[in-house]
């Protein structure tokens, strides 16, 4: 249900354009399983209980966001130095098969 609505709900709300709905699905859904993980240990099976699990989850999710943000943003950085990220309005237009690819769709 949380992954179907931030799929949906927030992706509309934010105006984002991700129309596979990777974050939605496995972004949200990543950071609320890692999040359960923790909340939902069972202290018999591990001996550090749930308070300490959920701290160490938290930090996880924080470090993986910033690391993947940061790296994406190097990444993005350089593909657009080097070929742009986006075509222009008027490709856009006239069709991207035709000004990427050199193809008609019939």
């Amino acid at each position: 249900v949380i992954c179907y609505i931030s799929a949906v709900k927030l992706k509309h709300a934010f105006g984002y354009d991700d129309s596979l709905d990777a974050f939605g699905v496995h972004g949200v859904g990543g950071i609320v399983g890692a999040l359960l993980t923790g909340a939902l240990a069972d202290p018999t099976i591990n001996a550090l209980g749930k308070d300490a699990s959920v701290g160490k989850q938290l930090y996880g999710i924080v470090f993986t966001i910033l690391w993947t943000a940061i790296a994406t943003f190097v990444i993005l950085y350089i593909v657009k130095a080097l070929v742009g990220l986006r075509p222009s309005t008027q490709e856009e237009v006239e069709g991207l098969d035709v000004t990427q690819h050199g193809e008609v769709v019939p």
